[in-house]
């Protein structure tokens, strides 16, 4: 027996262990055996070497205890990632080592501590279980020894042990003792693998040796690496030569500065007057004891510092942020209901869901005033509101902060890529600064604000970090009453902000973030409901900016209804507003030349200021064609019609060919109409030598557009049942819904924007899913006048209502 020094897992010390030479191996597992498999962090065990390592992992611990009463032996391999806390096989190095338990030590933290023998290499053929810890298949690695006194190989470990010596006298991490432990190793090729384990090698570089048959090049590879071991070594001390004599240098600058600071003060520095002055406004703040002593202990730190310091104007930051913020400084809150109504109505058209939703606020927040305390906390919904751009999101934000006499305060969050600018750059940075939210709660002046995210679904990221998930804490309302700013360093209060986020798309922003928000979606607005806003915001705006009178210009409806169709294609209504500023434009310069105009604007008009029509309206085509059905479409600009087209032709080799800019979606609700219709061509009394003497051609116009989506199902099988029986479609009646292989009629989303487009169009009747009453009966009375709807559950219902 004798004394050897090796390596914990823990830190880098080295601790003595006993070494048995005489330890049995008639019980090594042979080729194909099922063993154990023991999972290590940060080390490599090698065959010859004893290793101490510290199990608290529960299977672990469970793998240890049987294999050392049963005296069997287990696989240790290395994991390739070291944070991974329960390791599968798939998260293990296949190359291992076949060691005996040599002995285990109980530790008082729970923990086991064992010592590994390291006896032969081996390799995990395949894993066969996980519970109740990992078993796996191994097959021996065999290794290739040097002859005995080989003179290369002699040299080589020379080399070594005069690099492990130079390394133990540069390093300080490694105890001197080491060198007595590398003396007493006889045995060159446990000395080789005993350097490999404890020398502050990488996981990757020892397992690489570990890989390496040969033990005279593995030996070479390790000569490689202790080379530059000793290099980085040499440099380090080095550095700390320079760095001992820049020490001295700052030193000698450190006293001129007090030197400095003297004279300062004698001359009348005005820096002690600043920190009397901030301990008077400290004086009048509300916040609570703890962030009064973290103010005064680095307002006396500010003190020490010498104004010259490079830190003293990031410290001096900090104690202004922390002053001018407002800790629990509330406005008081507008809880009338029917003001908060009235305010919602004059600034904004339609949007009841989120009407409804604030006004809902107010009630619940009055009612919970009513019977709380003032000292109790009341926390404000996280909304997110979403939908096309030009809706009003961002400014329904300034109208809820109105209705709620609240102050307001907007962030950007578009092309944001760095975490720090959601949560505060540390102070450890010269020219830190805190986050976004907190600067923003600091020019509220209030802790209470309404608080718009805005663009919420543009946010970037890259290696400064992920702000979304830096969002997590600021959105959730279990959290963000304890809201960390690494600048502040102090938990900030954000419970009582009334979080408004705005999005064009939910697709891009992370599932957990939308899982914090209360989600409000948006749709575009109607031809209807666009000639409203006009009326009452975008007209009187724009004739407030262009210095005229209600009485020196007058919009007719339809002249509205004209700009909006011909010349604008949006769901918001930022290029109307736009179209109704260059009217304006046109007329103002009119009157400064002293031209004639008309006060009251006729379509004429429009088209000699806004010249041509950009867009045409889809209108319906009549009933003359065979196999021409209207259908209908949701665009992010409202709804459309559409006509599906189907035409046969006399071929040799039946197809199916499908045009228009179809997507994958509407290519398949036409293989799926084709192929019903064949299936029930009795029904339809079609001729079934039809199918083999025909190529079918369905079409959808406008080529250029992009189209898809399962809601032309019924409209391409009615098509196509015109075209094979002749038979023409009822005059005016338009359709939308998907169809199964069985012929069954599936709702479909969108109804109030096609609805809309259908009675654009002079369509009278509509032909609707029966599942889709539900979306009909949440629809405005004044929006289906004149027209009328049929509903069906089976494509067979679809075409005895559409063909004649």
């Amino acid at each position: 027996m004798k004394i050897n020094f090796f390596s914990s897992s823990d830190d880098d010390h080295i601790i003595p262990i006993i070494e048995n030479n005489d330890s049995p191996t008639d019980d090594v597992p042979q080729d194909g055996e099922v063993v154990g498999v023991l999972p290590l962090r940060n080390m490599v065990l090698f065959p010859g070497v004893l290793l101490p390592v510290a199990v608290s992992r529960p299977k672990s611990k469970k793998l240890v205890q049987t294999v050392y009463e049963q005296e069997k032996m287990l696989a240790v391999c290395c994991q390739r990632e070291q944070n991974v806390s329960e390791p599968k096989g798939d998260d293990l190095y296949d190359l291992g080592v076949c060691a005996r338990i040599a002995r285990t030590i109980d530790v008082p933290d729970g923990s086991l501590m064992v010592i590994l023998e390291g006896i032969c290499r081996i390799r995990v053929v395949e894993y066969v279980s996980s519970k109740p810890y990992l078993k796996a298949k191994i097959k021996h690695e065999d290794e290739i020894f040097p002859k005995k006194n080989d003179k290369h190989f002699l040299a080589i470990a020379s080399s070594i042990k005069d690099l492990t010596t130079k390394v133990l006298k540069l390093s300080e991490s490694i105890p001197q003792e080491a060198a007595m432990a590398i003396t007493n190793i006889n045995n060159l090729p446990s000395f080789v693998n005993y350097v490999c384990v404890n020398f502050g090698l990488r996981i990757t570089d020892k397992q690489e040796l570990l890989s390496i048959d040969s033990l005279e090049d593995r030996a070479l590879r390790l000569l490689e690496l202790l080379n530059k071991e000793v290099q980085m070594l040499e440099m380090k001390a080095d550095i700390q030569n320079k760095t001992r004599e820049d020490i001295n240098k700052q030193q000698r600058e450190y006293y001129l500065h007090q030197q400095i600071e003297t004279i300062q003060k004698e001359l009348g520095d005005t820096s002690e007057q600043k920190s009397n002055e901030m301990l008077e406004r400290a004086a009048k703040k509300k916040w609570s004891k703890e962030v009064q002593a973290v103010f005064e202990d680095e307002l006396k730190r500010l003190k020490r510092m010498s104004t010259n310091a490079p830190d003293y104007s990031t410290q001096e930051t900090y104690l202004e942020t922390m002053l001018e913020l407002p800790w629990n400084e509330y406005s008081e809150d507008n809880f009338d209901v029917k003001n908060a109504r009235t305010v919602l109505d004059e600034n904004h058209f339609g949007m009841e869901k989120v009407k409804e939703r604030i006004v809902e606020f107010i009630a619940v927040q009055k009612q919970l005033q009513s019977i709380s305390s003032k000292d109790e906390a009341i926390k404000s919904p996280i909304i997110c509101l979403y939908g096309p751009p030009g809706v009003g999101k961002t400014s329904l934000g300034k109208s809820i902060a109105t209705a709620l006499g609240r102050k307001y305060t907007r962030v950007s969050l578009g092309g944001l890529h760095d975490e720090s600018e959601i949560r505060g750059h540390r102070r450890t940075y010269i020219g830190a600064m805190p986050g976004r939210i907190i600067e923003n709660i600091k020019k509220a002046k209030t802790s209470n604000p309404v608080f718009v995210l805005d663009e919420i679904d543009k946010i970037g990221m890259d290696y400064k970090g992920d702000p979304t998930s830096a969002l997590l804490e600021v959105l959730d309302p279990e959290q963000n009453s304890h809201f960390h700013d690494n600048f502040l360093n102090i938990d900030y209060d954000l419970s009582k902000v009334f979080f408004i986020a705005t999005a064009n798309t939910l697709d891009s922003i992370p599932r957990p973030l939308l899982d914090r928000m209360e989600l409000i979606e948006m749709t575009g607005y109607s031809i209807e409901e666009k000639v409203e806003i006009a009326k009452r915001h975008l007209i009187p705006k724009e004739l407030k900016e262009h210095g005229l009178k209600a009485t020196q210009l007058k919009f007719k409806k339809e002249v509205i209804e004209q700009i909006i169709d011909r010349y604008t294609r949006e769901s918001g209504v930022r290029n109307l507003e736009r179209q109704i500023a260059k009217v304006c434009r046109k007329v103002v310069t009119k009157m400064a030349s002293e031209e004639e105009y008309n006060v009251t604007l006729t379509p004429e008009d429009i088209v000699t200021y806004l010249g041509q029509p950009r867009f045409s309206r889809d209108e319906y085509e009549g009933n003359k064609y065979i196999g021409v059905v209207t259908g209908l479409a949701w665009t992010k600009v409202g709804g459309e019609i559409l006509f599906i087209e189907a035409s046969l032709s006399q071929a040799k080799t039946p197809t199916l060919t499908l045009t228009g800019n179809l997507g994958d979606v509407m290519k398949e609700s036409a293989t799926i109409a084709l192929g019903y219709i064949k299936a029930h061509a009795q029904d339809f009394k079609i001729p079934p030598e039809m199918f083999n003497k025909n190529a079918v051609h369905v079409h959808v116009p406008e080529g250029a557009v992009p189209k898809d989506g399962p809601s032309a199902g019924i409209t391409m099988t009615t098509a196509l049942v015109s075209a094979f029986t002749k038979r023409k479609v009822r005059p005016r009646i338009a359709m939308t819904g998907e169809m199964t292989l069985r012929g069954k009629v599936l709702p479909i989303g969108g109804v109030k924007e096609k609805i809309l487009a259908a009675k654009r169009a002079g369509i009278t009747d509509l032909i609707l899913c029966d599942d889709n009453r539900k979306d009909i009966a949440e629809i405005p009375d004044f929006y289906l006048k004149g027209l009328k709807f049929h509903y069906v559950k089976d494509i067979n219902e679809v075409i005895n209502l559409a063909l004649l």
